[in-house]
């Protein structure tokens, strides 16, 4: 077994610690390519996390080809909805969640992955019914969506290829957070940072002039911080559902 040159280790720690870190500040987050070990970013980021309640009951249960099934076809539209986006930044499955992190410049663009949480919430109608039609275990999720200024670094071992951005800050920490409220102890599903909440509401009321869209949020102010929840779906997505899927 190879032994661990700690001789070595304390040189490139001591390099890390020693060497200047430029950070630069701007609303953007850049692509993969820009970032070093050497600099990082400031930017406005927003995370969104999609976790599955109580799924120690279902990766418990000894049909492992139906739990399979069941995680594979949550992962695979929860996926395929959040990455299709320029902003997208990172995607990935950490257990039983489902997240992806975004730069978001402008207003426009937190509104733009709001719609997408909006899209899951609809999504999981179609994904029980379908489970349903197979006798399968239904699942429900909490749905968190969080913005904030971060730092993101490139962060691992420099030169070997194994490294990943480091996103420190609340946007990603609190998305995280807040999707394990959602659809517990009779909240609803979808749950927003005041932050996101209050950088997308106009750009929604402007898109649903005849309606009222404030009136879909919910705010809170418990032991668990400041946020809103609602039960958003997207109608046209959602009727289809309802009418049976069949065209």
């Amino acid at each position: 077994m190879a032994t661990y040159d700690y001789r070595k280790g304390k040189e490139r720690v001591e390099s890390i610690l020693d060497n200047d870190l430029t950070v630069i500040e701007q609303n953007e987050v850049p692509s993969d390519e820009v970032f070093t070990f050497s600099n990082g970013y400031y930017s406005w980021v927003t995370g969104v996390f999609v976790d599955i309640r109580d799924s120690s009951t279902l990766f418990s249960d000894e049909d492992k080809e139906k739990v399979s099934k069941v995680i594979r076809s949550f992962t695979s539209e929860v996926i395929e909805i959040l990455r299709n986006d320029d902003n997208l930044r990172e995607i990935g499955i950490r257990g039983d969640c489902v997240y992806a992190i975004y730069t978001t410049p402008k207003k426009s663009a937190i509104l733009d992955v709001a719609d997408k949480t909006f899209y899951i919430n609809t999504y999981m109608g179609m994904l029980n019914k379908l489970l349903s039609d197979r006798s399968l275990p239904n699942i429900s999720v909490g749905i968190g969506m969080s913005t904030a200024k971060e730092l993101v670094i490139k962060a691992g071992r420099k030169n070997v290829g194994i490294n990943s951005k480091v996103w420190i800050g609340k946007a990603v920490t609190t998305a995280s957070n807040l999707s394990s409220l959602g659809n517990k102890n009779g909240r609803k599903s979808l749950v927003y940072s005041v932050c996101s909440y209050n950088n997308f509401i106009e750009g929604l009321k402007e898109r649903n002039k005849d309606k009222k869209p404030e009136s879909w949020f919910t705010y809170h102010n418990d032991s668990n911080g400041k946020y809103y929840t609602a039960s958003v779906v997207k109608n046209e997505f959602d009727k289809w559902i309802t009418n049976g899927m069949n065209d």
